[in-house]
């Protein structure tokens, strides 16, 4: 069960580095026509810091829901605390 758990993970890492796609980045002209229909009153640079903000949050999100799953799924209950009588000394 735990091999396959294993080979399953293996294999999607896999997949997920030999399939590439294409991403298109802004170019200069684009950035260009953003900043004058800003200078000129346009609403299309609110839409696209926007959209950056979306891009930006989507991470930070992820991060924060997998950090909580694990923390509720491996929080110890109920530990007795052992503690000896006698003093420690660091010295």
């Amino acid at each position: 069960m735990k091999g396959s758990k294993v080979l399953l993970t293996f294999l999607a890492l896999g997949l997920l580095v030999f399939v590439v796609t294409q991403a298109n980045a802004q170019c200069a002209m684009c950035s260009a026509t953003v900043e004058t229909s800003n200078a000129n009153g346009g609403g299309a640079t609110s839409g696209l810091n926007n959209g950056i903000m979306y891009l930006l949050a989507a991470p930070y999100l992820a991060v924060a829901v997998v950090g909580y799953i694990w923390y509720k799924k491996y929080r110890k209950k109920d530990i007795p605390m052992e503690m000896r009588n006698e003093k420690l000394h660091l010295n």
